[in-house]
Parts: C-alpha cells; sequence; structure tokens
C-alpha cells in the first residue's frame, strides 16, 4: 500500500515537471524544426566539404588519397585561376552598377509623384523574376545573333554584334541581367531614404544647397548604414551566381563567362570530384570572408551611424 502511494505522489510531480521544462523553452521547441534543418542541410554538409576538400573523394570511387593535392592544383590549373579572376571581374562590374542603379531610382520614387506606387511595382519584379531559368531563356533569345536587339538595330542600318559568341561582349550580357535585378536593393534604400527627415533638406534648402549638393551632402551620409548593408550582401550574392551565366552562355565563348561555381558545378555533377570541388566552394568562401571582413574593418571611415554623436 505504501508503494502504491509513492507511485501516485511521483507522477503527478514528474508530469508536472515535464511541463513546466516545456513552459519555460517553448522558444526553443518552435525553433527546434529549423535546428535540425539547419543541422542535417548546412552544417554537417559545410564540415564535410572541409573534409572531402583535402581529399580526391569521386562520388562513385571513394577516397583514395588526403592531402593538399586539390589546392595545388588549384593554383596551377590556368583554367581554375582564369575562373577566379572571372568571378572577381563579374563581381566588382555588377555589384556598384547594381547598388548605383537601386539607390537612383529608390531616390526619384521617394518624390511624391502620381502613379508611384506602380513604379515601385514595376520596378521590384525583376528582382523576383530574374533569378529564374525562365528569364535567362528569354535573356539569351533577346541576344542571341538573331534575336530581339539584333532585329530592332537591322532596322537602323546597324550590324549588330554577336553578343553571346563574342567574349567582349558576353561578359557585360550576363554582368547587364544581374544589375538589372536590382529591385531588392532599391526597397531597401527606400526605406531608408524614408527615415531621412525633411527637416534637414529644408534647412539645407534655405542655406542655398540645391538638390545634387543635398543628396550628396545629407541623403548619402545618412544612409551609410544601408548603403553598407546592401554591398555586403550583394557582394556575396554576386560571388555565387550561377543561373545566368550557366544557362545563357555555359561559361562561353572560351570561359569568359566561367565563373568559379560553374566550375565546382562541373567538377561536382559532371565529373564526380567531389574532392576537388569542395576546395574550390571553400576557395571562394575564404575569398568572400576576406572581402566582408576588409569592408567591416572599412565601416569605420565611411558608415556614419546615429549612435556616434554622443561618443
Amino acid at each position: 500500500m505504501a508503494k502504491q502511494a509513492n507511485a501516485t505522489t511521483v507522477a503527478p510531480t514528474k508530469k508536472k515537471g515535464f511541463k513546466k521544462f516545456v513552459k519555460e523553452n517553448t522558444g526553443f521547441f518552435f525553433i527546434l524544426p529549423w535546428l535540425i534543418g539547419f543541422l542535417i542541410f548546412k552544417l554537417i554538409p559545410f564540415g564535410s566539404s572541409l573534409v572531402y576538400s583535402f581529399t580526391d573523394y569521386h562520388l562513385f570511387d571513394g577516397i583514395t588519397q588526403v592531402g593538399l593535392m586539390n589546392y595545388t592544383d588549384i593554383f596551377s590549373d590556368n583554367k581554375i585561376m582564369k575562373a577566379f579572376g572571372v568571378t572577381f571581374k563579374y563581381s566588382f562590374i555588377t555589384v556598384p552598377l547594381k547598388l548605383t542603379a537601386a539607390l537612383f531610382i529608390a531616390y526619384i520614387l521617394n518624390f511624391k509623384i502620381k502613379g508611384v506606387n506602380l513604379f515601385r511595382t514595376a520596378y521590384y519584379i525583376p528582382s523576383i523574376l530574374g533569378g529564374s531559368v525562365a528569364i535567362a531563356v528569354l535573356w539569351k533569345a533577346v541576344f542571341r545573333d538573331e534575336g530581339l536587339i539584333n532585329t530592332l538595330l537591322s532596322y537602323f542600318g546597324i550590324n549588330g554584334p554577336n553578343w553571346l559568341s563574342d567574349p567582349s561582349y558576353a561578359l557585360f550580357i550576363i554582368c547587364l541581367l544581374r544589375v538589372w535585378q536590382f529591385g531588392s536593393a532599391m526597397v531597401i534604400f527606400l526605406a531608408a531614404l524614408k527615415g531621412v527627415s525633411g527637416d534637414l533638406y529644408e534647412a539645407a534648402a534655405i542655406d542655398g544647397a540645391g538638390k545634387w549638393r543635398q543628396f550628396f551632402s545629407i541623403t548619402v551620409p545618412l544612409i551609410t548604414p544601408v548603403i553598407f548593408y546592401n554591398l555586403v550582401t550583394q557582394l556575396c550574392q554576386a560571388f555565387q551566381e550561377f543561373n545566368g551565366p550557366y544557362i545563357i552562355t555555359k561559361g562561353g565563348p572560351r570561359n569568359s563567362t566561367t565563373l568559379v561555381s560553374l566550375l565546382v558545378y562541373n567538377n561536382a555533377f559532371k565529373s564526380y570530384e567531389m574532392g576537388m570541388a569542395s576546395a574550390m566552394a571553400w576557395l571562394m568562401f575564404i575569398i568572400v570572408m576576406v572581402l566582408t571582413v576588409i569592408a567591416f574593418v572599412s565601416q569605420k571611415r565611411w558608415v556614419y551611424y546615429a549612435d556616434d554623436e554622443g561618443r
């Protein structure tokens, strides 16, 4: 009888303790599905790729050698080094142009003009559609030798160049597709511009400052945190670009549009050389990380934060 009494008194305590634990850790249980997904699909593959980068891991033959041979081959292979150069060129062309276009359009759309909401929607749509395969195929059709652009030029007696088969133009066309997708950065810039006080512009106008002076002396300094944010995010995205170069030119002509992401794909899913693909991916990760660190260090010189006034 005593044992039964003890059992009846212990059970509710355990149940109550479990309920208390769940109540105190409700937030953890909400993010648990994300944590499991992050662990399985992000963290474990991330660590595995680092290990594989030091092996000659083949998807079907397995691992037969361990060492630095992948990294040695990367730096001694002219094709791979050229791909890294093209990736840098692509990123350093598209990021400044995209941010400039986004800021310029956001500045215009910040004024109270008729139908401004329609224009905002129209400029944002390319960001939604631009990364899709269908838009890349359409872009290829527009700029091919007998495409829409050359057809329009022929009406004016102009012989259009071979946009996609000439190394001098191919990378420019790929960059243009990326710049065209400035809508997401534009929306962020527009939100920042809304936060700039109108009193500052009124005071500047009384002092005789024109629109351009107001833009460079008031607008740009006050939104530098947002410029910094867009710079870092767009830089990371540019170094990971894949759809456009793969679908439109497949890395040609003469590897003029072959980005590192294409080489990673070719080595991993065409040659099944997972070790080499992992090594190239890690080198790209290190490069992006270094550039991001440089951006964070340099922000002390050009990024203005309102909290800095009290320091």
